[in-house]
């Protein structure tokens, strides 16, 4: 296998002139030094690369010997590289085409994620689907999904779903469809029936659930797990409904400058879920979803400190936000590097 790196013409010589000198120790200090020299090709788009690629990520991912090379859309990949991984966030179906083929001829390449695993995060009315059956039965702890119901067509015939479904007011509306863009983050609240034909389908609608203004955004980046609090809808009480009609177009909630990590909150709501709930929750979904980089978006209903709602999951989030991220991503790619060159090893 090749590795990155120069090597010089005395070391090549000595590796074909003097095989038998090369003990078992030598071996896994060769493939230690090449673990320690990554390179990893990425594929995101300029606003991914701004947030992401901070230069405290780039320096200290320098300091460990890894190396980011962007990846030139508009030459082949497999002329690009050689790559230890590829870490990508496009949506394309060209994109994942190139991606599969590249993947089925370099299979030793670490590929951050898989794009049929992503696909399963880019509708709304899939990306929960795993929660539904997860088995979380040794925590005191319930964790489940608001109910909700998808529109795809015909707002005029929303009033009949909603009540079909049994759904209570007030709803929060979201884009069926994740593709990256501002507008598939935009969210809406509904207050009542009459409002709902003005809603633009397809969407999904999402039983409010009163949570004290918190939402926990858990971070996952392959086992580590990091949790952050910030401020998210206000609660909603029976004066709210009956003074307000109509949909109410809200701000983008859960970004970093809505942080409440450090506001004065009651302890009750402050609280941060515990974290074997948190572990458990990241492994049940890392292994259902097949994803190494994603992000939950959690939170406590008021009143039931035992009842969690999962109400979004987002593949490569905005781990520029997370606190530390520079440290814990490249921890992160360091232990690819050391299992992929363990297996070289062991001749997996």
């Amino acid at each position: 296998m090749r590795l990155h790196g120069d090597v010089s013409d005395d070391e090549e010589e000595g590796a074909v002139m003097d095989p038998a000198l090369l003990s078992s120790s030598s071996l896994a200090g060769a493939a230690a030094a090449a673990a320690s020299r990554l390179v990893v090709g990425y594929a995101l788009t300029k606003k991914k690369v701004k947030s992401f690629l901070q230069p405290k990520l780039l320096l200290l991912a320098r300091k460990k010997g890894i190396s980011f090379i962007s990846i030139d859309e508009t030459r082949p990949l497999s002329e690009q590289g050689p790559f230890d991984i590829i870490l990508h966030k496009k949506t394309s179906k060209e994109w994942q085409r190139i991606l599969e083929d590249y993947h089925e001829v370099h299979p030793e390449v670490t590929v951050l994620d898989p794009p049929n695993a992503i696909e399963h995060l880019n509708n709304r009315q899939s990306m929960l689907e795993e929660v539904a059956d997860l088995n979380l039965s040794s925590f005191y702890e319930e964790v489940c999904t608001p109910r909700q119901l998808v529109i795809m067509k015909d707002p005029s015939s929303i009033p009949t779903a909603v009540a079909m479904a049994g759904l209570t007011l007030p709803l929060v509306a979201k884009p069926l469809v994740v593709d990256g863009t501002s507008k598939s983050h935009e969210l809406s609240l509904a207050y009542d029936e009459a409002s709902l034909p003005m809603l633009d389908p397809p969407l999904v609608l999402q039983e409010f659930v009163n949570h004290g203004g918190i939402l926990f955004k858990v971070y996952i980046i392959g086992e580590a797990i990091q949790v952050v609090r910030r401020f998210s809808l206000p609660d909603v009480n029976t004066y709210d409904l009956l003074n307000n009609v109509g949909i109410y177009r809200l701000p983008r909630v859960s970004c970093a400058a809505a942080t409440a990590d450090h506001a004065d909150l009651d302890p009750h709501i402050a609280e941060l879920p515990p974290r074997p709930l948190l572990e458990k929750l990241g492994r049940e979904l890392r292994g259902r979803l097949g994803l190494r980089l994603f992000n939950i978006d959690m939170i406590r209903e008021l009143g039931a400190n035992d009842r969690y709602y999962i109400i979004d999951i987002n593949y490569f989030p905005g781990y520029g936000k997370m606190p530390g991220y520079e440290h814990i991503f490249t921890d992160f790619l360091q232990s690819l590097g050391q299992n992929k060159y363990q297996r070289c090893l062991s001749g997996g």
